[in-house]
């Protein structure tokens, strides 16, 4: 009885799932926003409350966080990161300042203390890469000179994880500075072995994972990645943190491979860990935080126009550019809520996981409006200020030495109060 039970809430669970994003399809937005008020609605005051299939959701959910680090990570070689770190690192290091320290001053005006600080600074510093790699492909600019520009930072933001999130595990777990440090080390560690066997042995992992059989290749990618993240776990590193590394170590076909056949995967556990997080907030929690949610969501959108606008201006893009990068780093979604969702389990504060809810429902809604129109909003917004400037008198006049053989006049600006040419005045 108790297994039909579950069998029937996990299937209503993943039809609604699969409806909702139909839904989001359509209107062309992200699905984030439903998964999470889906889960608001299976949650404890929701509408339908699961009971018998909570523990499976949420070794889903923990599944969906380590196959959305390991996508991620496919997505580049250890030589791509390399050259990124090198060319980028300022952009990375601006980028934090202007999102990080934002989050972690709200948590300290709302009396949180340090360690909330330390997860909503992450929660409004990452932008969420899914979001900003589907929006820029349904725009078309994909080859925008830009671009490479935005994912620098996406990069910058994804490899500074792998420092964050076992700094912040260790305070989670109250651990000292003692402890915490070894944490670090190990993932300093960790990172740096992992990162210069792919550099050298990059090829021959790849090879001896790739197979042309697709069921041998999940297999193998899957099982590989399960174990390097619980290995990581283990050594309180982060299972995320390991699957990224999983994914940076695999290059060539056997990248290309893996991402084709886990991305259906990789979709479904990431829907159940969206409604996992709702699923752990009361939605009666939401409207006392959401003022500040949405005054925090304001001032970080524009920090992160900000981030985007420096970073391509140091790049050399034209100014309609920088505004395109600066609004198409406002997203933020699925690395937020992984953050927020380690301090809901940790217990750390009651309202960090509604104020995160709230944020990035916030903020995931009008990222892809901010991608799509910051740039033509800020040439009508200069058009119109550039209507209201004062005016100075012009007046077509000789200049000096001309006129008399025939060549044409030329503009010069007038005084405005004695109407003598200005250059007159000069001389």
């Amino acid at each position: 009885m108790h297994t039909a039970t579950v069998f029937i809430e996990l299937g209503s669970v993943i039809l609604v799932l699969g409806l909702l994003g139909r839904i989001a399809g359509r209107y062309g937005f992200s699905p984030i926003p439903l998964y999470l008020l889906g889960g608001l609605a299976f949650g404890t005051g929701g509408l339908l409350p699961l009971s018998a299939s909570e523990e499976f959701v949420a070794t889903g959910a923990e599944i969906g966080v380590v196959l959305l680090l390991l996508m991620l990570g496919l997505e580049y070689t250890a030589a791509d990161l390399v050259t990124n770190l090198k060319a980028q690192y300022p952009a990375g290091a601006v980028d934090f300042l202007l999102n990080a320290v934002p989050g972690a001053v709200a948590a300290l005006l709302l009396g949180w203390g340090p360690v909330a600080a330390v997860v909503l600074a992450g929660v409004t510093w990452i932008s969420s890469s899914g979001v900003i790699a589907k929006v820029l492909g349904d725009l078309g600019r994909l080859g925008n000179r830009e671009t490479p520009v935005i994912l620098s930072i996406l990069v910058l933001e994804d490899l500074a994880m792998a420092v964050y999130l076992p700094i912040l595990t260790a305070l989670l777990a109250g651990a000292g500075l003692l402890a915490g440090s070894i944490t670090l080390a190990i993932a300093l560690a960790t990172a740096g072995a992992v990162l210069f066997i792919a550099l050298r042995y990059g090829r021959l992992i790849s090879k001896f994972v790739s197979h042309d059989d697709p069921e041998k290749l999940l297999l193998v990618v899957l099982g590989l990645t399960l174990l390097v993240a619980g290995i990581a776990q283990q050594l309180q590193v982060s299972a995320a943190v390991g699957a990224f590394l999983v994914g940076i170590a695999l290059s060539g076909e056997a990248a290309e491979g893996a991402h084709t056949l886990l991305s259906p995967l990789r979709d479904l556990f990431a829907a159940v860990f969206f409604v996992f997080f709702g699923l752990s907030t009361d939605p009666t929690s939401i409207p006392p935080v959401l003022l500040p949610a949405l005054l925090l969501a304001v001032v970080t959108a524009l920090t992160k126009v900000a981030t985007g606008y420096w970073a391509a201006r140091r790049a050399g893009i034209a100014a309609r550019g920088r505004w395109r990068a600066g609004g198409a780093l406002v997203s933020r979604g699925e690395f937020s809520i992984v953050i927020a969702g380690l301090a809901v389990t940790a217990g750390i504060e009651p309202g960090l996981g509604p104020l995160a809810t709230a944020y990035v429902l916030i903020l995931v809604v009008t990222g892809p409006l901010a991608a799509r129109y910051t740039q033509p909003a800020v040439e009508r917004l200069g058009a119109v200020l550039s209507r209201r400037r004062p005016w100075t008198p012009k007046a077509r006049i000789p200049a000096q030495g001309t006129g008399a053989d025939g060549a044409e006049p030329v503009e010069e600006p007038l005084d405005a109060q004695s109407g003598q040419p200005l250059d007159g005045l000069s001389r």
